[in-house]
């Protein structure tokens, strides 16, 4: 049962990982005056989180974005966009265990816990990507540019995968993530 249990695993890793890269590269909003975009690639790895657990969830965050900015032409961001949605992935994940240790495991309970990651996940890649322009362009004041676009991208992607995960939960998937629910306890 366990190597059936790994191998679906590293099956749905790699799904999620094409998703979060698909999702980068493909849905690219252009930020005016920054050489940056915003992407729906958030979204995918909260989902992935949500899905997969804060593990795996963060393989797929990491290797996923990193791999969206190599195809996409950003290479100089893959190392930072590595660090900083792997660490996303686990923020997510972290706090979703933590909240749900405290809280009712019911949806509701649950739900608060993936709001509240998803909020601290997020702002973290914020302060991530201010940091990582200012050291990469030695400047302070025009990474504040995309602050604001930064945090709408994770707002939308809290939005779509909250949206997602309900419906999946209401399908015949909903016994795989009472499954990862439990695992992660």
């Amino acid at each position: 049962m366990k190597t059936k249990s790994n191998t679906a695993n590293i099956v749905l890793t790699a799904l999620m990982m094409a998703l979060i890269m698909v999702s980068i590269l493909f849905i690219r909003v252009p930020i005016p005056f920054t050489q940056g975009y915003v992407h729906l690639g958030d979204a995918m790895i909260f989902l992935s989180v949500l899905i997969l657990g804060w593990k795996y969830g963060a393989i797929a965050a990491a290797f996923g974005g990193a791999l969206g900015d190599l195809i996409g032409g950003f290479a100089m961001w893959a190392p930072w966009t590595f660090a900083i949605k792997g660490i996303m992935a686990i923020i997510l994940g972290l706090v979703i265990m933590a909240v749900s240790k405290r809280e009712n495991l019911s949806r509701g309970g649950f739900l608060f816990g993936e709001i509240m990651g998803m909020m601290v996940a997020g702002l973290f890649m914020v302060a991530g990507y201010y940091l990582a322009e200012g050291i990469m362009y030695g400047n302070w004041i025009t990474p504040m540019l995309g602050v604001p676009w930064n945090i709408g991208q994770f707002v939308v992607g809290m939005v779509l995968a909250t949206a997602i995960a309900t419906v999946l939960c209401k399908t015949p998937a909903k016994y795989y993530f009472t499954y990862k629910l439990r695992m992660q306890q």
